[in-house]
């Protein structure tokens, strides 16, 4: 077991990207920090008020995490103390909960010397997650690509996306449960080719960075969007407005409330002015994708 004196790093995250439905994921770069040092009982400390009602003791997300890893390990893990500070919005459709997943898993691979290899810390995120897409971004950054069904995992990782990013953000959080809530339980198989055809191009014009042609799939998703999108002010209208300003495609951010835009390198700021003015709903946060995913960032001193 190492010294409790370090701490991790871990990008938020948005999921589906339009019809790649629980299996395509993006790191982003906005952060959850958590400092983590020996204590006699667990305790959880949030910076900020945004995520002060989470559970601050051993009933943490972050902290069953690190117990659930160690158990499944054979091993005991002594109390810590985690001091969290986080950029990433709570509730907002940006892997909030993914974040904190990978977090636990990694301050358990690293304070207890596990080694746990790069699959075997998303096969867990996973299956603690309920689906790979959010977390196994969370874990390595850049884009994934993820099949997670039953006992089978397979994960594709592209590492380095070219492109800009606009996060339209609204002030009331949106549980994913209701927001699961709206989806049916079966589609047409003609349905379901067609999103299947659509994830299935966006993943491969990703794989080559043709954002182009990704932005055009990532519109043509019909597994959870037309479902979701009322829930989303003014969603249509920003749609086009982001057309107009050329950018890549406009999706909602995993489950929502947030809106997910793809742009060029370089467009994020302008972007985000434009829409900021037109539909003052939103909070827009113009950022760039996370290449690097949860890490050990530095010992402290």
């Amino acid at each position: 077991m190492r010294e409790a004196d370090f701490s991790v790093v871990v990008p938020a995250t948005t999921a589906n990207l339009g019809p790649g439905f629980d299996s395509i994921g993006l790191a982003l770069a906005l952060y959850m920090k958590v400092d983590v040092t020996a204590a006699d009982e667990w305790t959880v400390q949030y910076d900020g008020d945004e995520y002060g009602e989470l559970a601050s003791g051993d009933d943490n997300l972050i902290v069953t995490t690190i117990q659930h890893v160690a158990k499944r390990k054979g091993q005991v893990a002594s109390p810590l103390q985690l001091r969290v500070q986080s950029d990433i919005p709570l509730g907002k459709g940006l892997g909030s909960s993914a974040s904190a997943i990978a977090a636990g898993i990694e301050i358990a691979d690293h304070y207890l010397s596990l080694d746990l290899s790069a699959n075997d810390k998303v096969r867990i995120g996973s299956e603690l997650e309920g689906h790979a897409d959010n977390v196994s971004a969370a874990l390595l950054g850049g884009v994934t690509v993820s099949y997670f069904v039953e006992e089978e995992m397979d994960i594709i990782h592209l590492p380095e996306p070219k492109i800009g990013a606009v996060l339209l953000v609204p002030p009331a959080a949106l549980q994913t449960e209701k927001s699961r809530g709206l989806l049916p339980e079966q589609l047409s198989h003609k349905e379901a080719t067609a999103g299947s055809a659509a994830s299935c191009v966006m993943a491969a014009a990703m794989a080559r960075n043709d954002w182009d042609t990704a932005g055009r799939m990532m519109e043509k998703d019909i597994f959870h969007e037309p479902y979701r999108k009322s829930l989303l002010p003014d969603f249509e209208q920003i749609r086009s407005a982001c057309r107009e300003n050329g950018a890549y495609g406009t999706t909602i951010s995993g489950a929502g409330p947030s809106i997910f835009v793809a742009v060029k390198q370089g467009d994020e700021k302008k972007l985000a002015e434009s829409l900021e003015e037109k539909f003052p709903y939103y909070t827009p946060l113009a950022i760039q994708p996370s290449t690097t995913g949860a890490v050990v960032k530095k010992v402290l001193v």
